[in-house]
């Protein structure tokens, strides 16, 4: 157990070792624990931590939010456009500023080209922890819930379990990319066998693509790349599939949905969800585009854990709040 992370920064997955992220885990289900028995958690009582929002959110604001109440803190809730930052406050100037009125700066910028460039210049001039709540690169948070409920249904031992994370079709819009890069960056180093799917527009940055593949060397498991959406189903033990945009290809929103359009066929149902294992784990991080990505049979069925997964947003965050800013 690596106890000693106060005071620092998650911004990327790799910023915390394998060890680290045990001991958030370790955090996070003790305090999921307590919760369900009622016990008072009062961690980080009179602690305050800013959450600065560029891009708009539910689950990340709402557990957030919750999880530093139930610490005994508060969370501010910023919207960047209703602020000074619209208008010429710079990434240093907020770590300077907000350094010296909060206990920790959590920032949600997704922009693509931008945010995690912004996240690191906040970063550099502050003196509390800086938390990435999503930017353009990574969604680490989202990472740890999703590790924490493959532990609680999988069991610790995960060595040979394949996860799918896969490419989605989505009506809506070029959805970020980084939560599939999350993904294939921090799995392998927990002893998953990972299996990236997507159209070959849809490829992930060349960076992350050789961490990942670092991550399985160093732990020795696989990561393998398909574009064949039912390949990578076969005999899977775990299932996470959702869209993201095609960024690397092109930053046109009209060029993107012509691409998006031709994949209709790449949706998690049924057919597709037989083609793993029968005690496989189908899971999303929410919001899906339903009947579009994925069915209603699938997200609303027996095999998903979609709902444990958002409400384990809130004890991975309260664990690397409580183990940064106390």
């Amino acid at each position: 157990m690596q106890t000693f992370l106060h005071g620092r920064d998650l911004i990327g997955d790799l910023d915390f070792s394998r060890e680290e992220v045990e001991t958030v885990l370790d955090v996070a289900f003790d305090l999921k624990r307590k919760r369900a028995l009622n016990e008072l958690t009062p961690i980080l009582r009179d602690r305050v931590l800013a959450m600065l929002f560029f891009f708009s959110s539910t689950r990340t604001r709402g557990s957030f939010e919750a999880g530093m109440a139930h610490l005994g803190g508060h969370a501010a809730f910023i919207e960047s456009r209703t602020t000074q930052i619209s208008h010429g406050d710079t990434p240093k100037e907020i770590g300077e500023i907000f350094g010296r009125y909060f206990d920790g700066i959590a920032i949600r910028h997704v922009d693509w080209g931008i945010g995690n460039k912004y996240l690191n210049e906040v970063a550099k001039a502050s003196r509390v922890p800086v938390l990435n709540m999503q930017c353009d690169v990574y969604h680490p948070f989202q990472c740890l819930a999703d590790l924490m409920t493959i532990i609680e249904k999988k069991g610790r031992d995960l060595r040979r379990k394949k996860m799918v994370v896969s490419w989605a079709y989505a009506a809506s819009y070029q959805k970020p990319i980084s939560v599939p890069q999350s993904l294939v960056v921090q799995m392998p180093r927990f002893d998953m066998d990972v299996v990236l799917a997507h159209p070959p527009e849809f490829k992930l940055m060349p960076d992350v693509m050789d961490a990942a593949r670092e991550q399985a060397r160093k732990y020795n498991t696989s990561f393998t790349v398909t574009d064949s959406m039912e390949e990578a189903f076969k005999d899977a033990d775990i299932v996470y599939a959702k869209s993201w945009g095609a960024l690397l290809t092109t930053n046109d929103q009209e060029e993107g949905a012509k691409i998006i359009k031709k994949y209709e066929s790449w949706i998690t149902d049924e057919k597709k969800m037989k083609l793993a294992k029968p005690d496989a784990i189908y899971m999303h991080p929410l919001p899906a585009d339903r009947n579009i990505e994925v069915t209603d049979a699938v997200i609303d069925g027996p095999q998903s854990v979609v709902y444990d997964e958002a409400e384990n947003r809130m004890h991975a965050q309260e664990a690397v709040m409580a183990l940064t800013m106390a």
